[in-house]
């Protein structure tokens, strides 16, 4: 599963990095699911979503960049 070569010292840096990481990716899940029940609140409310949406937009985005970002420090620790 993890690679045996990296120095303890690297190694113990990397898995402080995907704790962290894992982390960003759990709150983003739950930004991404607290913007989706407000928009449907909206929506039921008849108001404008624009900038809901838009807000939502840049959640997908940002958590694109922690999926990443988590997907490189797993391959470091494979190493």
């Amino acid at each position: 599963m993890l690679g045996p070569r990296q120095p303890d010292h690297i190694r113990a840096m990397h898995l402080h990095h995907l704790k962290e990481a894992e982390r960003h990716c759990a709150q983003g899940e739950r930004h991404i699911a607290d913007q989706e029940d407000r928009i449907t609140s909206l929506v039921r409310g008849g108001h404008d979503t624009t900038e809901a949406r838009k807000l939502l937009d840049n959640f997908y985005a940002s958590q694109m960049l922690h999926i990443e970002h988590r997907d490189r420090i797993l391959k470091e620790l494979k190493k």
